[in-house]
């Protein structure tokens, strides 16, 4: 696996400054992504131990509020594995931190039976979609995406939203 980027101190991506790792690859090839860069499999720089060590490090300053898991698509069958394994990771080293994590799969149909559901607090789920672009959406690029609190839906059985 492979990621594009680490970002140590972002504010766009989840509340407060966080670290983000953009993960590399995606199949869904969304119209107008912000992020096409990360679509291609092959292309960026190689996923290690090393790599979830540097970014558990750069978690550890107190500003840090959490982490951050975009893409590419984190959940794709050739990404989860790593994105489960930083999540548990980062979970048992800063429990009182938050994970946020965006994903074109959907919670209710592809998540939420997976392992890495149980390290994640945020996902925002759901593919981006053009034409239900709106700026004014917090967290969000297109209306028919969820930002959802993981944990409430995984005690209720029901998708529980944020906003």
């Amino acid at each position: 696996m492979k990621y594009n980027l680490i970002r140590k101190m972002d504010i766009s991506n989840g509340p407060g400054v966080r670290v983000s790792v953009f993960m590399q690859g995606c199949e869904f090839h969304c119209k107008n992504c912000f992020n096409s860069n990360t679509w291609s499999f092959d292309d960026g720089t190689d996923f290690t131990e090393e790599t979830i060590d540097k970014i558990l490090d750069l978690c550890g300053q107190d500003y840090v509020k959490g982490l951050s898991i975009l893409g590419g698509e984190p959940m794709h069958p050739r990404n989860i594995e790593a994105t489960t394994k930083l999540a548990k990771a980062f979970k048992e080293k800063y429990p009182n931190k938050t994970i946020w994590a965006w994903s074109g799969f959907l919670f209710d149909k592809y998540l939420k039976h997976k392992e890495v559901s149980k390290y994640i607090d945020v996902l925002v789920d759901g593919q981006y979609v053009d034409e239900l672009h709106d700026p004014t959406l917090k967290w969000r690029g297109s209306s028919n995406q969820r930002v959802i609190d993981v944990p409430k839906s995984l005690a209720t059985g029901d998708v529980i939203t944020m906003c």
